[in-house]
């Protein structure tokens, strides 16, 4: 048995190179650009003591205010030992605590600690420069227009 394959000289192949015309080059592109963003986002947050999985969980915090861990596994694509692991980290710096859930004693939900909301803060400062730095080379009002293509792909309007 054999799989029908397409005449090589047909389809442009990928190559993870500037240029590339392939039906993967926006997806190598992407995967590139988050590369990047996430090596200087890593770079602020190195000297706070937390990582870009940390920041991840305190974004989803702030933003949802306590949650159960299931929920911020979820909300940031991680598994249920990795979200674990986490907020063990987290806890253990005192940027978080756990709480226990009324009605239900299983239950945990996860909530920011003043700490944490203090170095929640503290990371946006630290980032500012190099968030200006990551988009240096773009031109007048392109940083913008770039946010709002991506913002656009990433979160199309349902049809």
């Amino acid at each position: 048995m054999s799989a029908d394959v397409p005449d090589r000289t047909t389809a442009s192949p990928a190559t993870d190179r500037l240029g590339d015309t392939s039906p993967f080059a926006l997806g190598l592109l992407l995967r590139q650009a988050h590369w990047r963003a996430a090596s200087v986002m890593t770079e602020a947050l190195r000297p706070l003591g937390i990582e870009l999985r940390h920041f991840a969980v305190l974004i989803v915090l702030i933003d949802r205010g306590p949650t159960v861990q299931r929920d911020l596994a979820a909300a940031t694509g991680s598994d249920k030992a990795g979200i674990m692991r986490v907020v063990d980290d987290l806890e253990r710096k005192g940027l978080a605590v756990r709480k226990s859930v009324p009605g239900d004693r299983r239950v945990r939900a996860v909530e920011i600690t003043p700490q944490g909301l203090a170095l929640f803060d503290a990371a946006h400062v630290a980032a500012e420069p190099l968030a200006e730095r990551l988009v240096a080379g773009l031109g007048p009002g392109e940083a913008e227009q770039l946010k709002d293509l991506l913002t656009r792909f990433a979160y199309p309007a349902e049809a």
